[in-house]
């Protein structure tokens, strides 16, 4: 008697179609995919921190970045600090507080020193005496109300670097970059929940 041959199954369009399903759901469940999800999210939310604190926020809170070049302010503000200001009244300034001033009226020189007291001018106007933190005395000349740009409003580390390379055109361009990776982000995620959503009915069929 001559033994039969069992053929193999031949497996079906679905039985194929669930498999390469069950591996593409391994493959964006697995702790790779986790992984590069986290990374994203990371890169995406620094990206977006700093498109805010930069650009976003000093434009609507009508304040001016600027960025530390000196060590005067190292110990609180050292080198490389992104400062924010926003105008104030200069009759409203007290000892202790932190202001940007021009160094000549009229001219786009600058430095952020803090107040450490106030003197008047033979008119009666009140003047400011600054101090960087780092230097032992006072500044030399002391500083008219109309050479005073604003009072610091927040500073982070080491995005002042940062906000020296994206002026003029380039700041343009990067919140143009930032939003469209932001939308396109968006738009995978939600492409890859409807394609999940799809399969889970497929299967429930």
């Amino acid at each position: 008697m001559t033994a039969g041959r069992h053929a193999a199954p031949v497996p079906t369009p679905d039985a194929a179609v669930s498999g390469a399903d069950a591996a593409d759901t391994a493959r964006r469940t697995g702790p790779l995919w986790w992984v590069f999800q986290v990374v994203t999210w990371l890169l995406l939310l620094f990206l977006v921190a700093i498109l805010l604190a930069a650009i976003v926020v000093p434009k609507v809170g009508g304040a001016q970045p600027y960025t530390v070049l000196t060590s005067s302010m190292k110990q609180k503000y050292p080198p490389g600090t992104l400062i924010v200001v926003r105008k104030v009244d200069a009759s409203t300034l007290s000892i202790g507080d932190v202001v940007t001033y021009q160094i000549r009226s009229g001219e786009p020189g600058v430095i952020t020193h803090r107040i450490v007291g106030f003197t008047f001018d033979q008119q009666g106007n009140r003047l400011l005496t600054t101090q960087g933190d780092a230097v032992p005395v006072p500044d030399e000349r002391p500083v008219q109300a109309a050479q005073v740009r604003g009072k610091l409003w927040y500073s982070i580390p080491y995005l002042g670097y940062v906000n020296n390379w994206i002026t003029g055109s380039t700041r343009l361009i990067v919140v143009y970059v930032i939003a469209g990776a932001l939308i396109l982000y968006a738009v995978t995620q939600f492409g890859g929940s409807v394609r999940d959503r799809r399969r889970a009915r497929n299967t429930s069929r």
